[in-house]
Formats: structure tokens, C-alpha cells, sequence
């Protein structure tokens, strides 16, 4: 599928698009990299192509399934329609590239070379969504692996990615749908392409639909049984914890850091004496208890589930594999272009470009309800409220005051979230020869694109569940609808109904059995548990002018130069629902708008220096130079460069190399998103038993000095949850990150061996180096916790990010961005392409493949790097071939997707061989087979992804996120095998 344009390819990709013809092989092409027009095929850096029909060969339904395969990204993880049901940047069904594993954040993604604005929900939105490309007027995608800020701006730290749309003469339908053999996850596109020219203008224009069904854990087997995937080094036998009831590993448990169970089906009470559930161990006293008709002493109706395994628990619900593996979407692309040519003012042209588009994604989810139960309420049944104890003093719930006799662990079912995004991206300007000189040309243009969404989701609100839970004998006036019974079959109501009976409050279930399974009233549950709609606004406004042309001849060539200006402003305005402003969201963290905006002003030049040419051992030498000063309103200015040298000592080699700086002001979400609370276990506290063996002294001495005892843990009656505060990191000073890039490769093409022999053969070796500076991030509050109370005194600059209240010893983290001290990126990057005719039968070759050698992160300039590199999701080796065939109308391809093996046991400290963990993977494959049939104005292409349904390998629980057993990475399959058919048709 991917084109590796290893002579280069450079030049400019803004000018009009690729005229549309019979999709030709590529070899050479002019492609994004420079704003200096050339003429010459090479570049100082590297560049690759995928043409239209190479990823319709390929059986890609979209865009961003193109952008985020393994050939274009490396194998970086990327984030897809798989995180759905992660906090991302970006919200929910957002699709983002992030090259070199630098993060979306810089990686400048363009239409015909303008930027693409970011689009999401949520106030995190900082990079562009890939929903938002258009696919059916596509003609190619370019893909500059190599850092361009001085070229195109801060953002183009990891690489640029352009799309570059076709003219068109006439009409195009084409259809394409992509469906898994096991079901779930079918694909669906729709498309017109249509044009039309005349003397002077030139139009066209697209218009497509595509849908992605939803896939679900439940669909698929390896997903079905999510387990702690352990087992005993020396026999093999699984050290999961077995279920007494099916004698297998439990699937969803709740051991450790957790493996996505719950507790559900069960009820908190103080604890006292009962009767012990399968599994569980007799003691003189249970505190959780699951329903069990049969029970007739202790506790009568239920058997106590504490004391042992917390597993003895019930931890699944099968309503937990309608959870979204893969999220379901709707998306509606509309995009026009045109141009009208001014030949009698100095051969310009006016031009303008509409892109409209509308995402509709959604995510299922599942989850649980803690509903507490006050002491002396109706509510609670006569053999719980005997209970002498509390299971809650005063001030244990947030649902009302006082002690909570009983706690119901509720599994209440599947909850939705849902996103509608519109995107509009506007171009118009004016280009041609600039007058004053000759030879020269300039281009004005004028940009706005805007993201206006919505987004939902399902959530109990807790002064609603507070009320509910306070009932009285109902008033004579109050609607027989607000009714209920309690549990002495007394009618009750809320006591806000009796103040107001226009307040329809609906009271809260009995605490029986039947609640405590999840049969809870459907008012209720209308009432409780609501939809909560937030809206998220991003706004951008580019202006440009730039002129290029040739300054003077050199005995190598013309010296070209181009010289620019360019203004951005953006703004973001998230508003969260009233509920998650004030908190109000049971069991949810709070979250506060999210206000900001920026500009910055530009001005860059680029220079092609000829140095040497038609000499011996000195084909070309060209020095190619970029500088760019940059003036944030928020950051101030600073300047940047890239430095690219081309050498060509004889046809059949070159030698290019690169260096350029950045910087980076912080994204608008980075500088002011609103604050929003979480929190953690308290057993993530860094006091706990901070004076047992083997504790840090300095944590010790910190802990100590806080007048904490010795023996001070969770349990001994300090079980505050810690809280996280997450914002953006203005206040608290944030600056700007600076960056380094290196790239410098060496391309073979042996043009000495006779073509009709050996054919056309070229290899590109290139070696990348990007290390980031005060690179901006969330440290994570474990980081900054272990930070502080390790330095010795308080010492660290990351206490001031942690703050514990007096009495209670609360601790709260504030993980807002900050920075971060470096980031690198090493490696090298592998291409070979060869291509021949045998008789009748084309044969064209594509292997590529990425091989890092330090993906590494530093928090500060003091700490050592930690090196992620061939860890689970971070793996050393990627690549890639693509082998197709042609014979007359006819073209087979062959593709394989490769993804080394990783393991991540010595960075855990464990051993292979010791340990009960799987903590490695597999080498991973991927092999397609499919084939295209053209006739005189339509084609057809079929085949089949994922030839030998391949799983994702499986991994144990606790250090990764995962998707059942499987490491949660956008470079393994989730949905096996698929066939596919594309049908076009032209007018």
C-alpha cells in the first residue's frame, strides 16, 4: 500500500491539486517538504506516498484507517475508534496520527498543504480529527516523516501529513463495503465525485457517507472472558483466581489493579455474623454479603462474600459484553473546489475550497451503582435495620448526613455516551505571477474551520438520589405516580413532595434482593440516572501571503527563495453540563469549562542553494535552508531553522541528511483546561506504613514530619480517597517546549544494472533523532506524589503540585500540565522498492520497515531516561510489503503487516522464567489478498484483510490496558478476518 518515494520528492504540494487520470504507478512525484516550486524529484528529507489506488487495494474504508496503518505510522500507537471508552484528547470517536510516537499534538496534518484545525469534544481538543478528511476526492496522501517546524509551524514537530485532493471531469458513484466473518464491525461507504470545467473555472466536488457498525466485547471470543491471564512458570497451570462455581479462571475480576470486574449483586453492612458463601472461608463475622434465598440463620437471605477472595463476589455481568470494543459511527463529508482564472492580471487565479462534515459516534459502556441507605430509613427491611452497627458513620456518604446502615453494590447495565461533531473548514485566495518580478509567484489566502459539537453522556445525578432516598408517609395531595411503597408495604414518598409535589421526585427502591440484583423501578431509574449534554466549540483563523521565485542563477542552477507571512488565532470554549460543573454527578468526577485563546503571528523563509552540478562525484549538491520567527500573544516569539543537504555524487546514489529545530507553545487545552477532580484509592497514598522495611528514609522522614504514627495505613480509620485535580498548567507557569530533529539517509537506485534484467531497483536507508525539551505533559499524580515525599525535606519543585489537610491527612494531587523534561525518538527507517515487467505481468515490490532504537521519556533534567523502547505497545520493529501484480486489466496485490515481538519483564523488575505474569508478545502478522478489475469507465476490487484471522496476543493483567486479554494498541486487529468490495462507476 505505501509508496516509499526513496529519490525524495519534494516541492509543492499546494498548488492545484493532481489532475485526475488513470491512477498511473507513481515513482517520482512532487510532494509536500518545501514552499519552493522545483523542479527536481529530490529532497533532503524523507517523504511517501499512498496513492488512491493503492489503498483501495488495500480495502481501507477511510481515510483514517489509511492514515493510522502500521506503513505510515510505524507502528505507533494511535488513537481509534478502540479507545472509545478511554478518556482521549479530543472526547469519545476521535481519530488522531501521531508520527515518530510524538503524539498528535505535533503532527501537522493539511489539506492541499493547509492545516487541518483541531475537532472534538471535551476540553482537551488540540489535533486534528482524521473523521474529518474527505476520502472519495482523494488522489494521494503524503506523508514527511521528518521534523518541519521551520517550514510549516510548531505543530509539524513529528512530521506532516497532506492530502492532496484530484481534479475530476464528470461523474464518479462508488461504493464500498468491508464486513468481518465473525460478524459486528461491518463497514459501509457511499460516494459521488463529480466536475466540471469550462475556459476560465474550474469545479468540483464530493459528497460521501460512511457508517462503521459497532463491535462489541461479546462478538468476538477472545474478548469474551477477560481473566487475570496468569500462570505458574515451572507447570503451566493457571494461578488465576478459579471460580468455585465453574472451576475456570473468573472473567472479570477484581484482584490486584484491577481486570474491569465489579462488585455488583451485593450488599455493606457493618460487620456480624453469617453464613459464608461457596469459596469464601468461615469466620465470626462477613461486612459484604450476596442474596441468598436459602440462608435462614445469621443474616437471614444472604451468604457473607468477605474475609477471603474478593472474587467470591459476583464481578460479572453478561450485560458487560455489550460494552463497545470498537465504537459505531456515522459520517457526513461534503467538499468543493474551484478555481477561476484572472489571465489579464498577471495570470492569477482565485480559488476556494468548502469542507463540510458531521460525525456521529457513540460508546456502550457498563456500570455500577453504590447506593447507600440511611440508618432508620423505611427503606431498609427489619433484619438489616437490626443490624446494631452503622456501616458508614456521619459523613461517609455524599447522599445525605448521617450514618449509612447498609450499602447496596447494584450492577445496573449498559449506559451510553454520544458525540455529534460538525467541522467546517472554508479556503479562499488569489495566486499567480507577482508582477514586480519576474518569474515569481504569489499566493493569499484567507482560512477558517470551525468544530461545533455536543456530546453525552448518562450519568445519576446525586441531589436527585439524595432526595429520592428521603421518603415520609405521603401527604393527601401528593400524585399517586410519586408513590411507592417501603419496605413494610407502607405507601411513602419524597419528602420533597410533600414540600413541593411539582418536584416529582420518585422514591428509591426497597433494599431487598431483587435491588440489589439491578431490578430497580423504571421511574427511578428515569428520574436518578439522566442524560447530561455538554457542548465544545474550536475556532481557527489562518491568514497567509507568500511569494516565491528565483533570486539569481549560480553556475549550479537558480538560487529559489520563498518568503511568507502567516497569522493564526484559535479559540476553545467547552462548557460542561450544569451537573459536572457543581459536582453533581454521582460517582463522577466534576469538570470546569474550558476558556482560552491564542494567536500567533509568523513570518519564514526557505532557500534552494545550488551548490555543485554535472560535476564528476558531484551529480547535486544542494543546500537547502528554512528560518522562521514566531510570535505567540501567550508565549512570546522565538525562532527556528532546518538545514538539509542533497548529495548526489552519481545517479545511482544520494546522500541527504537534515537538522531543524522547533517550538512549541502549549496547545489551548494545555494552557486552560477547566480543572477536573478524580480520585484515587487511598491505598495509592505515599504514607502508607511509610515506617515499614525497605521504605524510602526520605519518604520516611517526610511521612514522620507530618506527625503521622508509625503504623499510620489505610484501614486503621484513614481511608480519605486521594484527590486528583487535572487542568490546564497556565497558571502554574507552563512555557514553551523546544525541540531538536536529525534525519540523515542514504538512497541506492543501481540505474549500471540493465533495466530488462533486474528491472528498477532503489533502497532508501534513513536514520531519524528528535529529542524534545520541556516537553508538555501531565506527569501523572503517582510521579508526583513518589517525587515529593522521596526528596529529602520536600525538597522537590513537584511538592508544590501536592498539598495534605490538616486533622484528616487528605491528600490532594494537582496533575495539571506541566513540563516535562525530555522526550527522544531514535531509529531508522528502512524502504526498498522494486518493480518489473515479465512478458505481459508487471510485478512492483514495496518493503518497508521502521526499527527505533530509544523511545525514551525523562521527567526531569536530573532523572534518568526511562526507554520504552520494545515494551508492550512500544515495539522495536515495524514493517511492511506490499507485492502487486498487473496483467491487462486485471491487478493482484499481496500485503503483510508486521509488528515485532515485545516484552516488558525487565522493566517491571521480573523474570521470564520466575514469574507467574505474561508480559511479552508475539511477533505479530497481518497478510491481505486482494484484486482489481478495470474496465473502460468502471472497476471493481475484492478481497480479504487478515487472511489467517489472526487474535491479538494476550497479555496478564495489571501493568497495560487491555481489550479482554489483549494489549489495548491500534497496531493489532480486533476484528479478524474481513472481506471487502469496492464497486466505482464513471460517468
Amino acid at each position: 500500500m505505501l509508496l516509499s518515494v526513496v529519490a525524495g520528492g519534494s516541492a509543492q504540494a499546494q498548488d492545484a491539486p493532481a489532475p485526475e487520470a488513470e491512477e498511473p504507478e507513481i515513482t517520482e512525484v512532487t510532494v509536500v517538504g518545501s514552499r519552493i516550486r522545483k523542479d527536481t524529484f529530490n529532497s533532503a528529507s524523507p517523504i511517501q506516498v499512498i496513492t488512491r489506488q493503492e489503498a483501495t487495494l488495500a480495502g481501507l474504508a477511510s481515510t483514517s484507517a489509511i492514515l493510522q496503518s502500521t506503513a505510515v505510522t510505524g507502528g505507533t500507537e494511535q488513537i481509534n475508534n478502540a479507545f472509545g471508552g478511554f478518556v482521549v484528547n479530543g472526547g469519545g470517536g476521535v481519530n488522531t496520527i501521531g508520527l515518530r510516537g510524538l503524539g498528535p499534538g505535533r503532527t501537522l496534518v493539511l489539506i492541499n498543504g493547509r492545516r487541518v484545525a483541531p475537532a472534538g469534544t471535551r476540553g482537551a481538543v488540540g489535533a486534528a480529527d482524521l473523521n474529518v478528511l474527505p476520502n472519495a476526492i482523494i488522489g494521494r496522501i503524503e506523508t514527511l516523516r521528518d521534523g518541519a517546524s521551520a517550514i510549516y509551524g510548531s505543530d509539524a514537530i513529528g512530521g506532516v501529513v497532506n492530502v492532496v485532493t484530484r481534479n475530476i471531469d464528470g461523474v464518479t458513484l462508488e461504493g464500498q463495503f468491508n464486513s468481518p466473518t465473525a460478524g459486528g464491525g461491518e463497514q459501509s461507504r457511499i460516494s459521488v465525485v463529480a466536475g466540471k470545467s469550462w475556459d476560465r473555472l474550474s469545479v468540483q466536488g464530493s459528497f460521501e457517507y460512511y457508517e462503521a457498525e459497532e463491535l462489541t466485547l461479546g462478538q468476538r471470543d477472545w474478548a469474551r472472558c477477560q481473566t487475570d491471564y496468569r500462570f505458574d512458570p515451572t507447570t503451566g497451570v493457571t494461578t488465576d483466581y478459579i471460580d468455585p462455581l465453574t472451576g475456570k479462571s473468573k472473567c472479570y475480576t477484581i484482584t490486584g489493579t484491577g481486570n474491569n470486574g465489579v462488585t455488583i449483586n451485593t450488599l455493606g453492612t457493618a460487620r456480624v455474623a453469617g453464613v459464608p458463601a461457596t469459596g469464601n472461608p468461615t469466620l465470626t463475622g462477613y461486612n459484604r454479603w450476596r442474596p441468598n434465598s436459602a440462608v435462614s440463620t445469621g443474616l437471614v437471605g444472604f451468604e457473607g462474600v468477605s474475609g477471603g477472595s474478593l472474587n467470591v463476589r459476583d464481578t460479572f455481568d453478561p450485560r458487560m459484553l455489550n460494552n463497545s470494543m470498537l465504537s459505531p459511527v456515522q459520517i457526513f463529508t461534503s467538499f468543493g473546489q474551484f478555481e477561476y482564472d484572472l489571465p489579464e492580471f498577471s495570470n492569477s487565479k482565485i480559488y476556494g475550497e468548502l469542507l463540510l462534515n458531521e460525525r456521529i459516534s457513540s460508546q456502550t459502556g457498563y456500570r455500577q451503582l453504590s447506593l447507600d441507605y440511611a440508618t432508620g430509613s423505611p427503606l431498609i427491611p427489619a433484619n438489616i435495620a437490626a443490624i446494631s452497627a452503622n456501616f458508614l458513620a456521619a459523613g461517609g456518604t455524599v447522599l445525605f448526613s448521617g450514618p449509612t446502615k447498609a450499602r447496596a453494590f447494584i450492577g445496573y447495565g449498559n449506559s451510553e455516551s454520544e458525540q455529534d461533531v460538525g467541522y467546517v473548514k472554508a479556503v479562499g485566495g488569489i495566486k499567480g505571477d507577482f508582477a514586480p518580478l519576474s518569474g515569481w509567484k504569489y499566493d493569499f489566502a484567507m482560512q477558517y474551520a470551525k468544530s461545533d459539537a455536543t456530546y453525552m453522556f448518562e450519568s445519576w445525578l446525586t441531589d436527585r438520589i439524595s432526595k429520592s432516598l428521603d421518603v415520609a408517609t405521603p401527604d393527601s395531595d401528593v400524585p399517586a405516580n410519586l408513590i411507592a411503597k417501603d419496605a413494610s408495604g407502607n405507601n411513602i414518598t419524597c419528602v420533597a413532595n410533600n414540600v413541593d409535589p411539582s418536584a416529582g421526585c420518585i422514591p428509591a427502591p426497597v433494599l431487598n434482593s431483587a435491588t440489589i440484583g439491578g431490578v430497580l423501578p423504571e421511574a427511578w431509574k428515569a428520574y436518578t440516572f439522566v442524560p447530561v449534554e455538554s457542548t465544545t466549540e474550536y475556532e481557527e483563523t489562518t491568514i497567509s501571503f507568500d511569494i516565491n521565485g528565483t533570486l539569481f542563477s549560480l553556475p549550479a542552477g537558480p538560487l529559489d527563495f520563498a518568503f511568507g507571512i502567516e497569522h493564526r488565532s484559535a479559540s476553545i470554549n467547552d462548557q460542561p453540563n450544569a451537573n459536572s460543573v457543581s459536582g453533581n454527578l454521582y460517582n463522577l468526577t466534576s469538570a470546569a469549562p474550558t476558556v482560552g485563546e491564542d494567536s500567533v503571528l509568523e513570518a519564514y523563509t526557505e532557500m534552494l542553494v545550488p551548490v555543485l552540478a554535472d560535476l564528476p562525484f558531484a551529480k547535486t549538491l544542494n543546500l537547502e535552508l528554512a528560518y522562521r520567527y514566531t510570535d505567540y500573544d501567550s508565549y512570546g516569539d522565538d525562532t527556528t531553522y532546518k538545514i538539509g543537504l542533497l548529495y548526489e555524487p552519481t545517479d545511482f546514489l544520494t546522500f541527504r541528511a537534515s537538522q531543524g529545530t522547533s517550538y512549541r507553545a502549549p496547545a489551548l487545552f494545555e494552557q486552560f483546561l477547566g480543572a477536573t477532580s478524580g480520585f484515587l484509592s487511598s491505598a495509592g497514598d505515599p504514607c502508607n506504613n511509610w515506617d515499614a522495611p525497605g521504605v524510602n528514609p526520605n519518604r520516611a522522614a517526610n511521612c514522620a514530619s507530618l506527625g503521622l504514627p508509625a503504623g499510620w495505613a489505610v484501614g486503621n480509620g484513614n481511608n480519605q480517597s486521594i484527590r486528583v485535580l487535572q487542568a490546564g498548567g497556565a497558571e502554574q507557569g507552563l512555557s514553551a517546549e523546544t525541540s531538536e530533529n536529525l534525519t540523515a539517509g542514504v538512497i541506492f537506485r543501481p540505474t549500471f544494472l540493465p533495466e530488462q534484467i533486474f528491472g528498477k531497483l532503489a533502497l532508501a536507508i534513513d536514520y531519524f533523532d528528535i529529542e524534545i525539551n520541556n516537553g508538555v505533559a501531565r506527569a501523572g499524580s503517582t510521579f508526583l506524589m513518589s517525587q515529593c515525599y522521596d526528596s529529602p525535606n520536600f525538597s522537590s519543585p513537584y511538592c508544590a503540585y501536592s498539598e495534605r489537610t490538616p486533622v484528616t491527612n487528605a491528600l490532594t494531587v494537582y496533575d495539571s500540565y506541566t513540563n516535562l523534561s525530555v522526550q527522544t525518538v531514535k531509529g531508522y527507517d528502512y524502504n526498498l522498492r522494486w518493480e518489473r515487467d515479465f512478458g505481459e505481468v508487471g510485478v512492483l515490490v514495496n518493503m518497508a520497515v521502521t526499527q527505533f532504537e530509544e523511545q525514551g521519556v525523562a521527567a526531569r533534567a536530573d532523572t534518568a531516561l526511562i526507554d520504552y523502547n520494545g515494551l508492550i505497545n512500544t515495539p522495536k520493529y515495524t514493517g511492511t510489503l506490499d507485492a502487486s501484480f498487473t496483467y491487462k486489466n486485471w491487478r493482484v496485490r499481496y500485503g503483510m503487516e508486521w509488528i515485532d515481538a515485545t516484552s516488558s519483564y525487565d522493566f517491571y523488575g521480573l523474570s521470564p522464567v520466575t514469574s507467574d505474569y505474561i508480559l511479552d508478545t508475539p511477533d505479530y502478522y497481518l497478510h491481505h489478498l486482494s484484486a482489481r478489475y478495470t474496465g473502460s469507465d468502471w472497476n471493481m476490487t475484492f478481497g480479504i484483510r487478515n487472511l489467517s484471522d489472526a487474535e491479538p496476543p494476550q497479555i496478564s493483567q495489571g501493568v497495560e490496558n487491555r481489550v479482554g486479554n489483549a494489549p489495548l494498541y491500534s497496531g493489532y486487529d480486533y476484528k479478524g478476518r474481513e472481506v471487502f468490495v469496492t464497486f466505482s462507476k464513471s460517468f
